[in-house]
């Protein structure tokens, strides 16, 4: 019997009662929620009110000249009554993970022997970022373009576009691949990565590259660190509940060449030990019918943001050393900022979502994994698929829960009724955690979407 994991740690609130006399309408209902439905009810009024007329009329007509048809009429009415006034679930038909080609692997005495014949760092810096590797808790095939570690050359805008074409399109291709969806079926894309953002933008490139619909629902998400694929998730679930039976693709990636840091500043390397390549591209749906061939529903989608403290907010950013290099700052005190963040986001998670069977925890280092796992006292069972993930493909950022998804799916764990819980941390201080529910037995795949093929 799988052993279902519960939330460790209990929240608790300020019970406000109102003045004497005065009824109890926040204990009756939650009036955000009520102003919700209010709105989410006007949203539906334009293509209700076009179809009540003509359908008012049909039923008054068949009550006076066919009463016998006025019962199923009826039924058929209500049917469609349920069907404009109840939202649609967000469905996961599938997704994928981009595996560069073998041609990029780096194994760690690669790495400091690249490191050192690129001429950009000292003798310290150097046995700094050989520390970083043998303490991250990444093996040896993990990926990284070489024109970082290039002699005498300065990463440009070119070496980043050329990296996120490679990821990004490699991933698309190959979940368009699996769900055979036409492309111009698309009409809300979400594109997020954290430290390259151009003009035009990755998700105009996208736009572009594969030709979508002149109205796509375009958006491109930037600055927003590792947690920042749950984040793209949540607004294309905002937009499939506007646009009702539409697709959503969402693409998750970093681009490790404008991570990477050339200087010799300490504070700015430890990220150059971890960050990989990968991307990963979800295809979402809120079309009723896709539910029999969908993966997992959506179940519950917490946000939480520590921004408005001012340890938080610079715990994480992006600085510049005295010469103008720039590099990703990681405080000292990440771990303990995480550890808040982390807490909030379960006190609200466990009110929503009381236990799920699999865990999928942002695999950004060794330590940081103990640590989660010793603060929710989680199994080796709960942290596998994170550790088997860094330990194959390094850091790959906001894509990284879906690695540890696909990593589940390979080994045959996913099976119906089963809820997997993704959590993501990123910059500002940002936790954010999504549930799934799987909808079916979900054998090893076929395609070629799935990054741990053949391993």
């Amino acid at each position: 019997m799988k052993k279902e994991v519960t939330k460790m740690m209990n929240g608790g609130g300020v019970e406000s009662k109102p003045p004497k006399g005065f009824p109890d309408f926040l204990g009756s209902v939650n009036l955000k929620y009520l102003k919700l439905g209010y709105i989410y009810l006007l949203s539906l009024s334009n293509t209700f009110c076009f179809f009540l007329p003509p359908l008012l009329l049909l039923f008054i007509f068949v009550s006076r000249f066919l009463p016998l048809l006025v019962y199923p009429l009826s039924i058929f009415l209500l049917l469609l009554l349920y069907h404009f006034l109840t939202p649609s679930s967000v469905f996961l038909l599938d997704f994928s993970c981009y595996r560069p080609p073998d041609h990029f692997k780096i194994t760690k005495s690669d790495f400091i022997e690249l490191a050192m014949k690129s001429g950009n760092f000292n003798e310290t810096s150097i046995e700094l970022q050989r520390k970083v590797l043998e303490q991250s808790g990444i093996g040896e095939e993990s990926y990284m373009p070489r024109v970082v570690f290039k002699p005498g050359h300065k990463l440009n805008l070119r070496d980043g576009r050329e990296e996120a074409a490679m990821v990004i399109f490699g991933a698309i291709d190959e979940l368009l691949a699996a769900t055979k969806i036409n492309v111009k079926h698309i009409k809300i894309l979400v594109l997020n990565c954290g430290v390259l953002n151009t003009t035009p933008s990755l998700s105009a490139m996208v736009i572009n590259h594969y030709k979508l619909r002149h109205n796509t629902e375009s958006y491109n998400l930037g600055g927003m660190g590792c947690g920042a694929g749950i984040i793209a998730v949540d607004l294309a679930k905002d937009l499939l509940n506007a646009h009702q039976g539409s697709y959503a693709l969402v693409v998750s990636t970093e681009i490790v060449s404008f991570t990477w840091y050339s200087g010799n500043d300490v504070t700015l390397l430890p990220p150059n030990g971890s960050f990989r390549m990968g991307a990963a591209a979800v295809m979402l749906s809120s079309r009723r019918i896709d539910r029999w061939r969908s993966k997992y529903q959506l179940m519950q989608l917490v946000r939480t943001h520590k921004g408005m403290d001012d340890a938080s907010y610079k715990s994480m950013e992006l600085r510049e050393d005295k010469e103008g290099k720039q590099g990703l700052y990681v405080s000292k005190d990440v771990m303990e900022v995480a550890r808040h963040a982390l807490r909030a986001n379960i006190a609200t998670l466990r009110r929503l979502e009381p236990c799920f069977q699999h865990i999928c925890v942002l695999a950004t280092s060794k330590t940081a994994l103990d640590e989660i796992q010793k603060d929710l006292k989680l199994s080796e069972e709960n942290m596998e698929a994170s550790r088997q993930t860094l330990e194959r493909f390094g850091n790959t950022s906001s894509s990284s829960v879906w690695y540890e998804l696909a990593y589940l799916e390979h080994k045959g764990k996913m099976k119906r009724g089963d809820t997997v819980w993704q959590v993501g941390f990123g910059s500002g201080f940002k936790c954010n955690s999504v549930v799934w529910k799987a909808l079916k037995n979900i054998d090893p795949p076929r395609h070629n979407n799935n990054p741990w093929r053949n391993l």
